[in-house]
């Protein structure tokens, strides 16, 4: 069984707690209750095969310094790096991440040299007020070797679930196999998981 493990960067406020929890329980959350980075897993079937998916969501951590990413690339085997189409400053964080990414790749090995990137444009439902275009999105995505997807959370959960799959999917048949090192701290179950997004303390995505 194949262990897959995929990071969801960005900056505050762009959505990606409320990208998980709509692919991991169909529902979604405009608040959110955790504010410390946390891991969740899920068994998936890919193309036949079972696969242990694990999501690391650094919740309201933006994740645009080099020391922290850092880390995450040692144990992510991809990336779904998300900024808000209504937020110019959340695109500007996306681009640094994605250079981040690429940059502190270059001494790996050419296998992992190519690690698997998604960027996402989310909260499309919001495309009144939208200050970063699509052609910017695809522009960036193509420069940063990156698949583009432009969604939104709150009304696509198909097409949250479709993205997250061809993740996974793209990851495991990239075959990265990296050597575990220290992984992003905190794990939590689905009850957990549960609990957060329904519980009594609030906080926005």
């Amino acid at each position: 069984m194949n262990d897959i493990k995929v990071a969801v960067l960005g900056g505050e406020a762009v959505g990606k707690s409320a990208l998980i929890v709509r692919f991991l329980t169909r529902r979604f959350i405009g608040e959110y209750a955790s504010t410390t980075e946390c891991i969740y897993r899920k068994r998936l079937s890919i193309d036949g095969r079972q696969v242990n998916l694990e999501l690391y969501d650094p919740c309201s951590q933006s994740c645009d310094e080099k020391s922290t990413l850092n880390d995450q690339i040692h144990w992510a085997d991809g990336f779904v790096v998300v900024y808000d189409i209504s937020d110019r400053s959340s695109f500007l964080t996306a681009t640094a991440i994605i250079h981040l990414i690429r940059e502190l790749n270059l001494g790996t090995p050419k296998r992992d040299a190519d690690s698997v990137v998604f960027l996402v444009g989310n909260k499309q439902d919001l495309c009144h007020i939208r200050e970063v275009g699509r052609d910017e999105g695809q522009r960036l995505a193509a420069e940063g070797r990156c698949q583009f997807y432009e969604l939104s959370a709150a009304e696509h959960y198909q097409e949250v679930a479709l993205m997250f799959s061809k993740m996974v999917r793209n990851a495991s048949l990239g075959g990265k196999a990296k050597e575990r090192r220290r992984r992003p701290s905190g794990s939590k179950s689905m009850a957990k998981l549960i609990n957060n997004v329904f519980g009594k303390r609030r906080k926005s995505v």
